[in-house]
């Protein structure tokens, strides 16, 4: 009997000496990662309003531009690429430097404070990837175990940033290479990101969500019309992608150096702003994104501006990311092409900002699990049905160049036996 027992333990010990271990690393890494998202949360918001409160600041973006070049090349990142770097030292490529976090927490409080359309989940990645492969530094940790706990950076600042624990650790684990779950990592992602949300949340920084209103009855008619939204959104992700890539490419073939770059790119922000003279495509856009998911929309095109005011900010060496920019252009789009479908503006807004998010993330999971804690699970086949479909039509086009698609998405094709 004491043999059964003595076995029986012996075969626990390694999951109970697992299960410490990332109690402990999970919870830095989330305590760390909720700290500095409360902090990233807040001065972007202050940067935010202070523009808002003094529009002058927008000429103050070729300044900008300049100080986040020096900042990097008197760093030694020069040649930094930001999220795509973080996704590729997850498969165990060079780590992320410690310095890494206050750049990118400068330089995209900079790019909102001046009018660059840019985002924060780009920042966040880099950030919570940063400081918990420092974590892993610190200790010692082998190989494996830092690539663990870079995931667990990444879901932390994600989830303190928006406030979606599990979206936040489904994409920290499904992002990296599309169609091969790590599972072991489940645990720790999902304990740091619930550790790091509840740090912003005490603070009374409010969590992402929305009224999700609009929505037709379940049946074949309306699964058929929010299949055609999704379809269209899944080609406007292609769009989006190819522009980002694509300006990014023509700055650094046109205007090699990075500082002349910096000021075309701050230039053309500025002209385009005046031009356009709203001022609603600069920063996040948070409002508006807002209006449309409220069924409200100014321009049917706005879609389109902010896709090109996005591109020239971070193609230009601007610092932020291209996740909220997507829930602007998705849900713009979605709020003035939903009614060619038969959809009530509100509700097309909210399918076509997860759809376009799936779309350029390639994440249908995470990408159902945003729309749940967005919008609540009331339309859960909807959304469902649209990342589906946004993820086959999307192609092997993503926002992130280091992102590995593991298997075809064409893989049940009837040609094939």
């Amino acid at each position: 009997m004491t043999e059964k027992l003595k076995a029986r333990l012996d075969a626990i010990l390694p999951t109970l000496r697992t299960l410490g271990q990332w109690l402990l690393l999970a919870g830095l890494a989330g305590t760390a990662c909720g700290l500095a998202g409360a902090a990233f949360t807040w001065c972007v918001a202050q940067a935010t309003a202070l523009r808002g409160a003094h529009p002058w600041l927008l000429y103050c973006m070729p300044l900008a531009g300049l100080a986040i070049v020096f900042s990097y090349r008197a760093a030694g990142m020069e040649n930094d690429s930001g999220t795509n770097q973080i996704i590729a030292s997850v498969r165990g490529g060079e780590r992320p430097p410690a310095r890494l976090a206050p750049l990118i927490f400068l330089g995209s409080v900079l790019t909102h404070l001046t009018g660059g359309s840019a985002g924060r989940e780009g920042a966040a990645l880099q950030i919570g990837g940063s400081i918990s492969a420092g974590i892993g530094r610190l200790l010692r940790l082998g190989d494996r175990s830092i690539n663990t706990i870079i995931q667990c950076g990444m879901a932390g600042l994600f989830s303190a940033l928006f406030g979606t624990p599990l979206t936040a650790t489904v994409f920290a684990m499904e992002v990296v290479n599309v169609g091969h779950f790590r599972y072991a990592a489940l645990f720790p992602c999902l304990l740091s990101a619930l550790i790091a949300n509840s740090i912003p949340r005490s603070l009374g920084l409010p969590a992402e969500a929305y009224h999700l209103t609009g929505m037709p009855e379940m049946g074949l008619l309306p699964m058929l019309q929010c299949g055609g939204l999704a379809i269209l959104a899944a080609l406007v992700s292609i769009a989006f992608c190819v522009l980002m890539h694509e300006t990014g490419r023509l700055y650094k073939k046109f205007i090699p150096n990075q500082y002349l770059r910096s000021l075309a790119g701050a230039a053309l922000v500025i002209v385009l702003t005046l031009a356009e003279g709203s001022g609603d495509y600069n920063g996040a856009g948070g409002h508006i994104i807002e209006l449309a998911v409220e069924g409200q929309v100014h321009v049917p095109w706005a879609f389109l501006w902010k896709m090109l005011f996005t591109a020239l900010t971070l193609g230009a060496g601007f610092r932020g990311g291209e996740i909220v920019p997507t829930l602007f252009i998705g849900s713009t789009f979605g709020c003035a092409a939903g009614p060619l479908f038969g959809l009530d503006p509100a509700f097309g807004a909210a399918v076509s900002m997860i759809a376009l998010f799936c779309g350029v993330v390639n994440c249908p999971l995470a990408s159902i699990f945003l729309a749940i804690e967005l919008f609540g699970g009331e339309g859960l086949l909807f959304f469902a049905l649209a990342c589906a479909l946004s993820f086959l039509v999307s192609g092997r086009y993503s926002l992130y160049s280091s992102q590995r698609l593991v298997y075809s998405k064409l893989e049940a094709r009837l040609d094939q036996p």
